[in-house]
């Protein structure tokens, strides 16, 4: 999904997942697998969110939350890209949580209901 590229993503109106979740996971899931490589400038929100039919501030959330787990960077007025220095093992990782969401979200357990199993599974393995 380079300038000027097809929107590879979309949006199920009538999911249980709310649509700013689905544009998230999917995002991920092109970054983790490599179709979105290192660099990769994803479209402006306003044009992902006009191509998707999704309000703007839906796109920024998913971008901001991906920003924050570090798989985007956003460059001023230059853009949105596909961050660098990820490594092998947070790639692995992000694929983890981005099946792991899909499945949370086919089961139709809601977002706060799998953070918190997550939580409790990464509390039980820590050491005491």
């Amino acid at each position: 999904m380079t300038e000027g590229a097809q929107v590879l993503i979309s949006v199920d109106p009538d999911s249980s997942v709310p649509p700013y979740e689905q544009v998230r996971v999917q995002l991920a899931e092109l970054v983790g697998d490599g179709r979105l490589p290192v660099g990769s400038r994803l479209p402006t929100v306003r044009q992902l969110a006009a191509d998707l039919r999704l309000a703007a501030n839906t796109v920024a959330r998913a971008y901001r939350e991906l920003e924050a787990a570090g798989l985007l960077e956003t460059r001023g007025r230059n853009g949105t890209f596909v961050a660098p220095g990820r490594d092998d093992a947070v790639d692995r990782l992000q694929r983890a949580a981005a099946g792991y969401a899909a499945e949370a979200a086919r089961l139709g357990v809601p977002p706060a209901t799998a953070l918190a199993l997550v939580r409790a599974a990464l509390d039980a393995i820590r050491p005491g």
